[in-house]
């Protein structure tokens, strides 16, 4: 060990630990010339050399804290119910025929259970609501006419209301 410094090193460091601290270190060099650290004196007889440790670099232990719980995710809010006509397109004109058109929504998002679509026509309700975004209108009378889609829910409470589209109808007139 002696002709080795590297575990000369390690062994001073392993004797120098806190319980070794209260303890004496004694240097003895051994009949093959190796360096020998102990905590125990050397036999009788045999020269040893006590060691003095200087001041220890110590440093307070660091403190070990939990580390803290992630926050439990809250679940991102459901988005207000919507819903919008996308067809025909407000201030639209029902060209010369018989007063049929077709108007479209888009509910976002989807209808959830029990949630059904109405759609009116000047104030007053087409048919009875429905799951479909989708209806087909016949004979409407000629002028104009505004187009709301409300979401409501099996009670008929209203959940969302579209904005108003005003569609203008031409038909034939009768003189």
């Amino acid at each position: 060990m002696g002709k080795h410094p590297i575990a000369t090193g390690i062994v001073l460091a392993l004797l120098v630990s806190v319980p070794a601290l209260a303890q004496k270190i004694y240097r003895t060099v051994d009949e093959n010339g190796n360096v020998v650290f102990s905590d125990q004196p050397p036999p009788q007889g045999q020269a040893a050399e006590q060691v003095e440790l200087g001041e220890l670099n110590t440093a307070a232990p660091l403190e070990v804290r939990p580390r803290p719980e992630p926050a439990p995710e809250e679940p991102e809010p459901a988005p207000e119910p919507g819903i919008s006509i996308t067809s025909p397109g407000d201030e639209s004109t029902i060209a010369m025929g018989p007063g049929n058109f077709s108007v479209s929504g888009r509910a976002e998002p989807p209808l959830g259970p029990g949630e059904r679509l109405q759609l009116l026509m000047d104030g007053e309700a087409i048919g009875p609501a429905q799951a479909s975004n989708r209806w087909s209108l016949e004979g409407v009378l000629r002028g104009p006419h505004d187009l709301v889609i409300r979401r409501v829910t099996a009670s008929g409470k209203v959940l969302a209301e579209s904005d108003s589209v005003r569609i203008y109808v031409l038909r034939p007139s009768i003189r």
